[in-house]
């Protein structure tokens, strides 16, 4: 829904948009990705568990899940990756239920209120912490 959810807390960008920016920047930056959107808790956990041994390390946009979910925490444990969490909004300065994220306990580093702009950096932020894990 991104694009016509409240644009004034989301922005106006699609999740197309989104897709096509980190297509973009992933080129740039010489790295493949995967890029996936479910509403189901479900489907996340299970392509959670699937990236273990698969992939070099973890973006994820938990949306509402944030609050919710720790068996989305416990399956990004599991797969010992990095993770980086990414938030289009600022989660500290909305509703205070929103101030608490399960999946924060699991993740590598945390990118909150920069807009869809946070998905770029997500991407340099995981190059970071990819190669510098390869390296030690």
């Amino acid at each position: 829904m991104l694009g016509i959810r409240e644009p004034d807390i989301y922005g106006k960008e699609t999740l197309d948009d989104i897709r096509a920016d980190c297509d973009a920047h992933a080129a740039v930056v010489g790295v493949r990705l995967d890029f996936r959107q479910s509403n189901s808790e479900s489907d996340l956990i299970e392509w959670i568990q699937q990236a273990r041994g698969t992939v070099n390390g973890i973006i994820i946009n938990p949306a509402a899940f944030t609050h919710t979910s720790v068996a989305i925490l416990d399956a990004l444990v599991l797969t010992e990756l990095p993770v980086v969490e990414v938030h289009i909004s600022n989660i500290f300065r909305r509703e205070s239920f929103r101030h608490h994220s399960y999946v924060s306990a699991g993740a590598t580093g945390i990118i909150s209120g920069l807009g869809a702009r946070g998905y770029v950096l997500a991407i340099d932020a995981m190059v970071d912490l990819t190669v510098s894990k390869k390296g030690a």
